[in-house]
C-alpha cells in the first residue's frame, strides 16, 4: 500500500509540474490557464489555506483540492497543449530540479488569515 502512495504522490507531482508548463502556453485558453495557476500555487506554495496541523482538515485539503483541482484544469486543456506540456515535465523531471515555489501565494494565504483574524476579532471585540 505504501508503494502505491508513492506512485500516487509521484504522479500527482508530474501533473502538477505539467500544469504549471500548460499555464505558460500560448495555445491554452485564459480559463484553463487561470485555473492552471491556481492550483499550481496552491500545491506549490509552502503555506496551506488550512494548516496540516488541524486535525482532519489539514490534510484533507490537500487530498481533495489539490487533485480536484489537477482534473478540471486537465479537462479544460486542449490536447496540443497537454502533450507539449508533459513533454516538458517529462524533461524537468528527469533532470530533477527543484520544484517551482510560489512565495506570492503563500503571502496570498498569509493576509486571508489576518483578513479571517480580523474579521473575527471586529465580530467578537465587543463582546470581550
Amino acid at each position: 500500500m505504501l508503494e502505491r502512495l508513492k506512485r500516487w504522490a509521484a504522479e500527482l507531482n508530474a501533473q502538477l509540474v505539467t500544469l504549471w508548463f500548460c499555464r505558460r502556453h500560448p495555445d491554452a485558453p485564459w480559463s484553463a490557464k487561470l485555473l492552471a495557476a491556481l492550483v499550481v500555487a496552491y500545491a506549490f506554495s509552502p503555506i496551506d489555506l488550512i494548516p496540516d496541523f488541524i486535525p482532519v482538515l489539514g490534510y484533507l485539503d490537500d487530498l481533495i483540492v489539490v487533485p480536484v483541482g489537477i482534473y478540471v484544469a486537465i479537462r479544460l486543456m486542449p490536447p496540443q497543449v497537454l502533450e507539449s506540456a508533459r513533454k516538458e515535465a517529462d524533461a524537468w523531471l528527469a533532470r530533477r530540479a527543484s520544484r517551482p515555489r510560489h512565495y506570492w501565494a503563500a503571502a496570498a494565504i498569509v493576509l486571508l488569515w489576518i483578513a479571517v483574524a480580523y474579521w473575527a476579532w471586529t465580530l467578537f471585540r465587543d463582546r470581550l
